[in-house]
């Protein structure tokens, strides 16, 4: 998929990032799709919605992480000015929707609504920025080999994610975790896993633009269309647990607002910051475990965490984006 991708953007004349802000966003959110659609339609709303969120934290922390220990990325600046943003409304969006403990009919529109209108904004920014290929003959044969390889590679993607969603399901009600954690946890990780083997190979490729803006363009198809159709097709309204509305929005919400100034200090994820972000995501992961098995281990971490590990992490990256600014102005 990633390699037909990149070969449909030169052939479309546009940036790989917008390809992957868009196609391979929207491909690899697929498993993401087929996984929500089949729990809410099987009365399993926790894990519907907990995937989404808990796959969203998981791409923005582990899968920019690894790729950013792979090799530094590179964050371009129409993306730190719009998709990041866009972003982060969207998680603002969302947590605002979810107030009230349900996401209804009306809640899914509105998020496609805004995904539409993401979309129409990145198709104008793309036609901003000209075209960034020169013109070259691209053999009829080969454009139509590259789509039908893109095709074959979603619904590959979508295949995949069925299989994991009854496979971590049944592993994780067998060990007794409720739909919350199970959605959080197993369901949001292997519904993740695509986007991160996407994000993976295109760094091996050499296309770190590709993904990078995968993995934002995936959060956000996950938040506003994945979440608005699964809305729809629910027969009653999503419900959501107020441990979600407590302690999972409100962290999907940092992690966002986290990964605006980060980008945009030097336009670029260093080793180190990519090591950051998987500290911040077992951090996460270790307060979920204590959590759910009731140890008094879960507050320890929450005190921890607010008073002596986001106060050095806030300082560090607002120091390093008045730099950035310091330096572009």
């Amino acid at each position: 998929m990633v390699r037909s991708a990149v070969r449909i953007a030169a052939r479309l004349q546009v940036r790989p990032l917008f390809i992957g802000l868009s196609v391979v966003a929207f491909g690899s959110s697929a498993p993401q799709m087929t996984i929500s659609a089949q729990a809410v339609l099987g009365a399993a709303p926790d894990i519907a919605v907990g995937s989404v969120v808990g796959g969203s934290i998981f791409s923005l922390l582990v899968t920019l992480g690894l790729c950013a220990l792979l090799t530094p990325l590179r964050v371009s600046r129409p993306l730190v000015r719009l998709d990041l943003p866009m972003m982060l409304a969207a998680a603002a969006l969302l947590f605002i929707l979810s107030a009230n403990g349900t996401l209804g009919a009306w809640d899914g529109v509105i998020m496609l609504l805004a995904l539409l209108g993401y979309l129409v904004l990145l198709r104008r920014q793309a036609q901003a920025q000209g075209r960034s290929y020169p013109d070259q003959a691209v053999p009829q044969r080969t454009w139509l080999r590259c789509t039908a390889m893109f095709v074959v590679g979603i619904g590959l993607l979508a295949w995949g994610g069925h299989l994991l969603l009854e496979s971590t399901v049944e592993l994780a009600s067998d060990v007794g975790l409720s739909e919350r954690v199970i959605g959080l946890t197993l369901v949001a990780v292997s519904a993740a896993l695509p986007e991160l083997v996407t994000s993976l190979v295109a760094v091996l490729r050499g296309q770190r633009d590709l993904a990078v803006a995968n993995v934002v363009g995936s959060v956000l198809f996950n938040l506003l269309g994945v979440l608005g159709v699964t809305a729809l097709l629910a027969p009653v309204p999503l419900s959501i647990s107020p441990n979600a509305l407590d302690f999972d929005l409100p962290v999907l919400l940092g992690v966002a607002a986290l990964s605006l100034p980060l980008f945009y200090s030097g336009l670029r994820i260093t080793r180190m910051e990519g090591l950051m972000l998987l500290a911040l995501y077992a951090l996460y992961g270790l307060h979920l475990v204590a959590f759910t098995t009731g140890m008094p281990l879960a507050l320890r971490l929450e005190h921890a965490m607010l008073r002596y590990v986001l106060p050095p992490i806030a300082l560090l990256i607002a120091l390093g984006t008045w730099r950035a600014w310091r330096r572009q102005h």
